[in-house]
């Protein structure tokens, strides 16, 4: 159940990640959640090397997630701009 419920965390995350910055992405439903998902690991790692989660158990709320995915798509955008362009 706690992966249903990751998938669904993740597919909100993405989906507001590509709401905050809009533009033309490839991926339907299924890359938006892997966006998210991503992102979210990305903040857990983050928030890790920062100190701001101390216990295990804890990890990043939907706004580090949502932020973690904005990292995500534009280090993606960056790259594929760049490969577009050559």
């Amino acid at each position: 159940m706690e992966f249903i419920w990751t998938l669904i965390v993740g597919l909100i995350a993405g989906a507001l990640a590509k709401m905050v910055m809009p533009g033309k992405d490839s991926g339907g439903i299924i890359a938006t959640m892997l966006l998210g998902v991503a992102g979210s690991f990305v903040a857990a790692f983050l928030g890790r090397a920062l100190g701001w989660y101390s216990h295990v158990n804890e990890g990043p709320g939907i706004i580090a997630s949502i932020v973690g995915a904005l990292i995500l798509l534009g280090i993606y955008r960056l790259a594929v701009g760049r490969s577009m362009r050559a």
